[in-house]
C-alpha cells in the first residue's frame, strides 16, 4: 500500500476490532471503494456498527505494530443507495423496532427507495406485515432521534471534535442540544454520565471559550473535586485543589482563588477554616456533619424498653442457640445490648455472626422490632441465611423511589424498629450512611457490623474506619478464630495476610498458589482452572460458582482481557449483539456497573443475559430471578462479569475464587486488596501469579489515604 494514496475513503464497515466508549476511538476494517481487500481505519466515530457506510477524510499512516492504516480526522455517515446496502443499514440495529427480519421485509416491499419512504412517508411502513401503530411510533421516534444525532455530529465536527457521545447528548437535550452546547458546553460534564470535563473543555475551546473564562475555571474546580470523590475523598485540602486545578486549567492561583470564592458564595462548595482549609462540595459537607450529629442524637436517646441485659438472660440466649457461654462472648453480648450504637468488627471465623444472632435472640425475646440490612443484595441474602431473619438492601429498607424523588424513609418518616443491624459496613460510603442514620429513630439501637481490614467503600469516605478510629462509638473487636473455622486454610491465611504475614501453601485443602511470572502464562492457567481443572476436581459450575477476581481492569491479566477470553471459553455460541467492540451473548454473566434506581439494580449486582431481541433493541438480564429489560442504548451500564475487579467483589461471597496476582499490578498491590480478595471465597482460593507480587502486597499495609473529616467531627461529638 502506497502512502501517497488519496486522503478520502468511502466504504462499508466490515468489522470493529477496537472501540473505546469514553473517547469514541475506533479501529475498524473497512471495505473501501476501489480497494481489493479491507483496509484498516482508526479514529473517533459515533457508535459505529458493522454494515455502516461512511465517507472519511484523513491521512495514511504506518503504525509501528499494525502496519498501514487510514487515520480518520473527520467523517460523515453515508446513506446506502443499493437495496442490499439499505437492508444491511436498516437491519444493523440502528433503529429500534427494525431488526434483520423486518429490514428484509421493508426492502422487499420498497426496494432501494426504502430510506426515502422513512424520510418522507413513514406511515407507509404500516403496509409491512408485523408493523402496527404502536411499533410504528417506536420506529419513528428512533428514526427521528438518529436524524438528530446526525445533525449533532455535523455540528461537533464543525468544532473539530470527534466523539462517541453524540447519542447521549441528543437524548439528554433533544432539539435543544446545539443551543445548550453553544450557551454552556460545560453542562455536558455535569449532566451526562460518561462525559467529563476534558471532553466538554475541548468542545468549549473550539467554540471560542477563553482559557481564563470564569465559567471554565468554575467548571474545572468542580471537576477536580468530583475526581477527588471518585478516588474516595470527601474533601480536598485547598493547596491540593489549587495544584490540581492549575494543572488541569493552565491558569494561575489568583484565577482559581477568585472563582472558588464565587462557588463558595453561590453555595456550591464549603470551606472549613482550619488546618489545610478543606474544600468540600456542599452536599458532602452537609452529609458529614449530619452523620456526626445523628450519632450524637441516637447515643443520647433512650434505649428500647424490655430488653434484659443481665448475665443470666445473656447466657440463656446463648444456650438457646446451642452456644456455650464463653466469658468473652458473655461480656461482648452484654455490651451489645447496653449500647445505643455499637460497631462489631473482626475477620472471618471470629464469631461476628454468632454475636449478632445472640443479640437478635435477646431483642426478639423482649418483643422488640428488628430490621436488618446490607449494602448489596448478595450481602443481604447472606445476612438472612446466617441469622435466620429477614434482611434487605439498604436502598430497599429506605424505600428508594425514583418517581417519588429518592429515599422515602427519613427524619420525617423514620424506620419503625427498635434495633437496626447493618452488615458489611466497610462498603457503606458517607452519603449512604447519612441517609441511613437519618431514618433511625433516636430511641432505636444500631449495630454496625463490618471488617475494617477490607477495602473501603467505592464511594466517598471511610465511614467504618472513621467510626472505629474516632473512639466516639463503642467497638467490639473480635480477634480469636473459632476452632472449626481454624481448620480452613482460607481463614488462617486471611488472618496471616491481615497481620502482615505471608500466606502458607500446602497440598490439598482449600487454598492453592500456582506460580506464574509471565502474564500470558498466568492467563492461560486461569482459563484452564476455570474451564476444566476446578470443575473436574471440585464439581463447581464454571459460571455460577467460580469467580475470577483481578486487581485491575487493564492489562493482560485485567478484567477486560480476561472477560473476552472467558466469554469465548464458557459461552462461545450464544445469540450475540455487538456494541462497538464489545460482545454480549445470551447466557453471558454480566455485572451492573452503576446504580440504576429506576430498575432497582445497583453497582456490583451480577446477573445472566436471558433474552436478546434485536427487533425491539432490547435484552433482558435475570438478577436473582428478577428479569430486567435493558434498551441497547443502556448497555454501557453493564459489563461482562466472568472476571471482575476485587473492588467490585466487596460484599459478595463465592464458592471458589481464582485470583491472578502479578507484579504488573504493582500500583494496586496492597494488603487490604489481597485480604479482601481472599475473604470473598467460601470453599476454595487459587492464587495464580508471582511470589514477589504477593510479598509486595503483604508488606504494603499502608492503604491509600482518603481525605475525610468524619473522624474529627465524631471525636468532637465524644468530647
Amino acid at each position: 500500500m502506497k502512502m501517497e494514496q488519496p486522503n478520502e475513503l468511502k466504504g462499508r464497515i466490515e468489522r470493529i476490532t477496537y472501540f473505546d466508549e469514553e473517547s469514541g476511538f475506533t479501529v475498524a476494517r473497512l471495505i473501501a471503494d476501489g480497494y481489493g481487500k479491507p483496509v484498516t481505519v482508526a479514529g473517533n466515530l459515533i457508535s459505529p456498527y458493522p454494515g455502516e457506510t461512511i465517507r472519511a477524510r484523513g491521512e495514511w499512516v504506518r503504525h509501528p505494530r499494525f502496519g498501514d492504516q487510514f487515520r480518520i480526522q473527520s467523517y460523515e455517515a453515508v446513506l446506502p443507495v443499493t437495496a442490499e446496502g439499505v437492508e444491511k443499514y436498516l437491519g444493523s440495529g440502528l433503529i429500534r423496532g427494525i431488526g434483520p427480519a423486518t429490514a428484509a421485509r421493508i426492502v422487499l416491499r420498497f426496494g432501494k427507495k426504502a430510506l426515502d419512504i422513512l424520510e418522507n412517508d413513514f406511515g407507509r411502513l404500516l403496509e409491512i406485515d408485523g408493523i402496527g401503530e404502536k411499533r410504528l411510533a417506536t420506529m419513528r421516534r428512533s428514526w427521528d432521534e438518529q436524524k438528530g444525532v446526525r445533525r449533532l455530529l455535523a455540528f461537533l465536527q464543525e468544532q473539530g471534535i470527534g466523539t462517541a457521545h453524540a447519542v447521549k447528548i441528543s437524548r439528554r437535550y433533544g432539539e435543544e442540544a446545539v443551543r445548550v452546547l453553544r450557551e454552556n458546553p460545560y453542562r455536558l460534564a455535569a449532566d451526562i454520565f460518561g462525559i467529563g470535563f476534558p471532553t466538554a473543555d475541548a468542545i468549549a475551546e473550539k467554540m471560542g471559550v477563553k482559557r481564563d473564562s470564569a465559567r471554565r475555571i468554575r467548571a474545572g474546580i468542580l471537576h477536580v473535586l468530583g475526581r477527588g470523590i471518585e478516588e474516595g475523598h470527601v474533601f480536598l485540602p485547598e493547596r491540593e485543589l489549587f495544584g490540581k486545578s492549575r494543572e488541569l486549567l493552565g491558569v494561575g492561583d489568583e484565577h482559581v482563588s477568585r472563582e472558588l470564592e464565587v462557588l463558595k458564595d453561590e453555595g456550591e462548595v464549603r470551606i472549613e477554616d482550619k488546618e489545610g482549609r478543606p474544600v468540600y462540595l456542599a452536599g458532602l459537607h452537609a452529609a458529614e456533619c449530619a452523620v456526626a450529629a445523628r450519632i450524637r442524637a441516637i447515643r443520647a436517646g433512650r434505649g428500647p424498653a424490655g430488653v434484659k441485659d443481665t448475665e443470666r438472660s445473656v447466657k440463656s440466649a446463648l444456650a438457646s442457640l446451642g452456644l456455650s457461654p464463653a466469658e468473652k462472648q458473655v461480656e461482648a453480648l452484654l455490651r451489645a445490648v447496653r449500647e445505643k450504637i455499637l460497631v462489631i468488627t473482626g475477620g472471618p471465623g471470629t464469631g461476628k455472626t454468632t454475636l449478632v444472632r445472640a443479640v437478635l435472640e435477646l431483642f426478639r425475646n423482649a418483643g422488640a422490632r428488628v430490621r436488618m440490612a446490607a449494602p448489596t443484595g448478595r450481602a443481604a441474602r447472606r445476612l438472612s441465611e446466617s441469622t435466620g431473619g429477614d434482611a434487605s438492601t439498604i436502598h430497599r429498607l429506605l424505600e428508594y423511589s425514583v418517581p417519588r424523588g429518592g429515599f422515602q424513609r427519613d427524619r420525617g418518616n423514620p424506620l419503625d424498629c427498635d434495633l437496626l443491624v447493618v452488615d458489611e459496613a466497610s462498603m457503606i460510603d458517607l452519603l449512604l450512611m447519612d441517609n441511613l442514620l437519618a431514618a433511625v429513630r433516636d430511641r432505636a439501637a444500631v449495630i454496625i457490623v463490618g471488617d475494617a481490614n477490607q477495602l473501603p467503600s467505592v464511594g466517598p469516605g471511610n465511614v467504618l474506619g472513621d467510626l472505629i478510629a474516632s473512639e466516639a462509638v463503642p467497638v467490639i473487636e473480635l480477634n480469636e478464630i473459632f476452632r472449626q473455622a481454624g481448620e480452613s486454610a482460607i481463614i488462617l491465611n486471611a488472618h496471616r495476610i491481615r497481620n502482615g504475614e505471608s500466606p502458607v501453601f500446602e497440598t490439598g485443602g482449600d487454598f492453592f498458589f500456582i506460580e506464574r511470572e509471565d502474564p500470558d502464562e498466568a492467563v492461560r492457567t486461569v482459563l484452564d482452572l476455570v474451564g476444566k481443572r476446578i470443575p473436574d476436581k471440585f464439581g463447581f459450575d464454571p459460571v455460577e460458582d467460580i469467580q475470577v477476581l483481578s486487581p485491575m481492569n487493564k492489562g493482560a491479566a485485567g478484567t477486560i482481557s480476561l472477560n473476552a477470553a472467558l466469554q469465548d471459553l464458557l459461552n462461545p455460541a450464544g445469540q450475540e449483539i455487538m456494541r462497538g467492540a464489545r460482545s454480549f451473548r445470551r447466557g453471558d454473566k454480566v455485572m451492573q456497573i452503576r446504580n440504576n434506581y429506576d430498575k432497582e439494580v445497583f453497582n456490583g449486582d451480577i446477573g445472566r443475559i436471558v433474552r436478546i431481541d434485536p427487533e425491539e433493541h432490547e435484552l433482558a438480564i435475570s438478577f436473582d430471578g428478577r428479569e430486567i429489560p435493558y434498551d441497547f442504548a443502556e448497555l454501557e451500564e453493564i459489563a461482562l462479569a466472568y472476571a471482575i475487579t476485587i473492588h467490585k467483589s466487596q460484599g459478595s461471597e463465592y464458592p471458589a475464587v481464582v485470583i491472578p496476582f502479578l507484579t504488573q499490578h504493582y500500583v494496586l498491590l496492597q494488603r487490604n486488596l489481597l485480604y479482601t480478595a481472599v475473604t470473598r471465597a467460601r470453599s476454595l482460593v487459587v492464587l495464580v501469579g508471582s511470589r514477589r507480587a504477593l510479598a509486595m502486597a503483604v508488606r504494603n499495609g499502608r492503604a491509600d489515604g482518603r481525605f475525610t473529616g468524619l473522624k474529627e467531627k465524631l471525636a468532637a461529638v465524644k468530647n
